[in-house]
């Protein structure tokens, strides 16, 4: 414990502080306006957004536990079906990046077994190579040169270009 202060320097605050004394009898119009600010405002909007809130309480939802009906592709709408192009655009969006958070985990995946296993990853990283040489692929295949402002039309044309280009290569091959 320190040394007992210097008095003359650091004099001791007084002990209780005094009560004010009211100058007048009539009361503070403040005071009435508080409470009455607290009836007519706080306590109803209160009670209104505690009932709002047991009722969200009771039917929690979980913004990221939402799933989508899945909905027609684009080769099944209408021409003039606009509606439609656009769920399946919206569809094919969260497609995509369901396919790229696929492989950003599988090549986590790979990574860290990389880290783990060191200089001989090839050998004890082979299921987990493959896996991520599959996966890029695929993904590869599937949007690659699509450009910035890919969509679900673009895809189709480029899955049909691919398609058409193998049953071109099966008959060369089956030619020669």
């Amino acid at each position: 414990m320190p040394d007992p202060y210097d008095k003359d320097v650091y004099p001791e605050p007084p002990r209780r502080t005094p009560a004010p004394s009211p100058q007048t009898s009539l009361p503070n119009p403040l005071t009435y306006l508080s409470k009455a600010y607290d009836l007519l405002v706080d306590r109803p909007v209160t009670l209104v957004r505690e009932f709002i809130e047991q009722q969200h309480a009771k039917n929690r939802y979980y913004y990221y536990h939402r799933q989508f009906r899945r909905v027609p592709d684009i080769t099944e709408c209408h021409k003039d079906d606009v509606l439609c192009i656009f769920e399946a655009e919206m569809q094919w969006k969260r497609d995509y990046q369901v396919d790229q958070q696929i492989v950003t985990i599988i090549q986590e995946r790979l990574k860290a077994c990389q880290q783990r296993e060191g200089e001989s990853y090839k050998q004890n990283c082979a299921k987990e190579l493959e896996q991520f040489a599959q996966v890029a692929k695929a993904y590869q295949d599937r949007y690659h040169d699509l450009g910035a402002h890919s969509n679900a039309r673009k895809c189709l044309a480029k899955q049909k270009q691919r398609m058409l280009d193998e049953r071109k290569n099966a008959k060369e091959a089956a030619a020669a």
